[in-house]
């Protein structure tokens, strides 16, 4: 089968969704898949290039707004190509009107891997093309049902739903070394980009009253305004802001923790692979009801603790519990990675995928 994905970026660029389609090309050209991965030039990588089996083209951009890489130069290269199937992946305007303009008749389904959130400015423009590539669609794919009842986007077309949760490869955090000594206290680890919607300010709030030490990788836009936040509340000898982390080294950083953390407080955390990660390490994880995948992800009570969102006393609350109770760490952490065994690993992905394919195709 000859398959395209089309997104704004690939591999090496790091993000959740660029992950997402490297895990997710990459096995499907394993399994003897023609895949070409179409996206827009960083700059500094080449055009073309052929990473582990998946071609991937890098289409010239013009210019960037509003975190959105226009180019002109990538419906040109979609209409060349000649896929059995094309695969998008939104939020990304340029591929959606790409398609509708130059994708013919040719079969295509879209993975709705969030709703827009905070452009909605550009939300209002966009909307009625929104709602043509959604109806145009053969199929759309979403991360877990809880996101399909909750999108007002996704609900008109729960007939055309298939939830495809996104996986991780369990056997990478198996019987690591930490990569941060333990210390005197509990390790909370938080891994992720420094944005608004991370909730890491509700985090440093309930770490006033939370007797651990806290792990903050990750960096971004938001990092500083963290870090002062961190000096306001007096907490600069128990919070340690990592910077970025690589990717071999996150198994040895999720060994460094006894309690993984994802405090999100708006719907742009559409589901939390991160939450993956710490629950194939077997660590317990206290997360935030947005309506989204972390509450699906992470069963309260049975692999972690989800609380109300922007709820700093709730958060430690859920935090202190974990802390002063070490079976209880022990039973979620279990639990938590049992459920990635059963649920999330990469084999299941690609096979709920595939079949997506085959239903759209006949």
């Amino acid at each position: 089968m000859r398959i395209v994905h089309v997104y704004k970026d690939y591999s090496p660029v790091l993000g959740g969704i660029e992950n997402h389609i490297k895990t997710l090309a990459e096995a499907q050209a394993a399994r003897g898949h023609e895949v070409t991965v179409l996206v827009t030039q960083p700059g500094g990588l080449p055009a073309r290039e052929l990473m582990n089996g998946v071609q991937v083209i890098r289409a010239a951009r013009l210019a960037t707004a509003a975190s959105t890489p226009l180019s002109a130069a990538l419906p040109w290269h979609l209409a060349r190509l000649r896929p059995d199937i094309t695969h998008l992946h939104f939020p990304y305007p340029v591929g959606e009107v790409s398609q509708l303009l130059v994708g013919r008749k040719r079969p295509f389904v879209i993975s709705y891997h969030s709703d827009v959130v905070k452009q909605q400015a550009i939300l209002r423009l966009y909307r009625p093309v929104l709602w043509r590539v959604l109806k145009r669609a053969d199929h759309l794919i979403a991360g877990s049902p809880n996101y399909v009842q909750s999108s007002p986007y996704l609900r008109p077309f729960t007939h055309k739903c298939t939830v495809v949760s996104y996986a991780v490869d369990p056997s990478r955090f198996q019987n690591q070394t930490p990569l941060i000594p333990p210390d005197s206290v509990p390790t909370v680890l938080f891994v992720g980009r420094h944005r608004y919607y991370k909730g890491v300010d509700d985090l440093l709030q309930a770490m006033v009253h939370v007797p651990a030490r806290l792990l903050v990788a990750g960096d971004g836009p938001m990092r500083e305004a963290w870090e002062q936040l961190t000096a306001v509340y007096g907490l600069t000898e128990k919070v340690h802001f990592l910077g970025d982390i690589a990717d071999s080294q996150l198994p040895a950083l999720y060994a460094s923790a006894d309690i993984f953390v994802l405090p999100a407080n708006a719907r742009s955390e559409a589901f939390g692979k991160v939450l993956l990660e710490a629950m194939a390490a077997g660590l317990p994880c206290v997360t935030t009801e947005l309506g989204t995948g972390t509450s699906f992800v992470v069963r309260h009570e049975e692999s972690g603790l989800v609380v109300p969102p922007g709820s700093p006393p709730a958060l430690a609350a859920a935090l202190n519990r974990l802390v002063d109770q070490p079976e209880l760490r022990q039973r979620m952490g279990q639990a938590g990675r049992q459920r990635v065994l059963a649920q999330f690993t990469p084999e299941k992905m690609v096979e709920g995928v595939l079949a997506v394919y085959d239903r759209v195709m006949g």
